[in-house]
């Protein structure tokens, strides 16, 4: 008979918040060889000298040394995912010399993305680019602090990304999907249809771009199964700490795909 706490360990084993999870490898049935097939993947998708930028709102900011800003520092990455990924693939490909940074700002939105685009991005030349944005376009238009639309959403992170090919023709994106949790402090029902818009979205935008595509809310519902909720994201919208190494290993799963 399976017990709750079997199927429990099964997850955290499964979702690389277990013992995969200690050795820093995303989302594993537990198998050596596909541990290392999966290691070798991901290095597989970087080359030497590369430079990754994260690129968002609050939860990719996750409380970083603005005043910094300097790659592979661990103050200029905040305490969420970037940080706990950032550090997995330092530690896994030292050889590959990286050069990676976070650049997310609490707040933002796709057009205030583009406003500081420049200096945040294609200054820094980056071969890779990670981009979380979404959830204020909803949740700002939501509480009157801004005149924003799904359409307007849709149309600023294309023009953005249009941008950014164009100044970095040979630049790999990566488009992450924005998520909520509800039955939380900030997130009840009533967001999940509206917000369901801005998810098809990023989602249409990333195979338009052909993005690697992170599918943060359907591993975030998944997870829900094993704990509630507020354990994964207390508000609904910001990541715990164990909200923060799902998404880790949800990021890292994906550059499998």
């Amino acid at each position: 008979m399976t017990t709750g706490n079997t199927t429990r360990r099964n997850f955290l084993r499964n979702s690389g918040l277990g013992a995969a999870a200690i050795a820093g490898l995303p989302i594993l049935a537990g198998s050596c060889d596909r541990d290392r097939e999966t290691e070798q993947t991901i290095h597989d998708f970087f080359s030497p000298g590369n430079v990754l930028l994260f690129q968002g709102d609050s939860i990719t900011d996750a409380g970083r040394d603005r005043e910094r800003e300097l790659p592979n520092h661990g103050r200029s990455f905040g305490n969420g995912y970037t940080f706990l990924t950032a550090c997995r693939l330092l530690g896994l490909m030292p050889e590959m010399e990286l050069t990676i940074y976070n650049r997310g700002i609490s707040g933002n939105k796709v057009y205030q993305l583009a406003e500081r685009w420049e200096l945040d991005c294609l200054d820094l030349e980056p071969d890779v680019l990670s981009i979380l944005i979404g959830v204020n376009d909803y949740w700002h238009m939501r509480n009157g602090r801004y005149n924003g639309t799904p359409e307007i959403y849709e149309r600023d992170y294309r023009l953005l990304l249009e941008r950014t090919r164009r100044e970095l023709p040979g630049i790999r994106l990566v488009i992450c999907q924005p998520f909520i949790l509800t039955g939380t402090r900030a997130v009840d029902e009533t967001w999940l249809e509206p917000f369901s818009a801005y998810q098809e979205i990023a989602r249409k935008i990333a195979n338009d771009f052909d993005a690697v595509w992170v599918p943060f809310h359907e591993a975030f519902h998944e997870a829900l199964q094993y704990a509630p909720a507020a354990y994964w994201a207390g508000d609904g919208v910001h990541p715990t700490m164990a909200g923060a190494q799902l998404m880790s290993e949800t990021w890292l799963n994906a550059l499998r795909t």
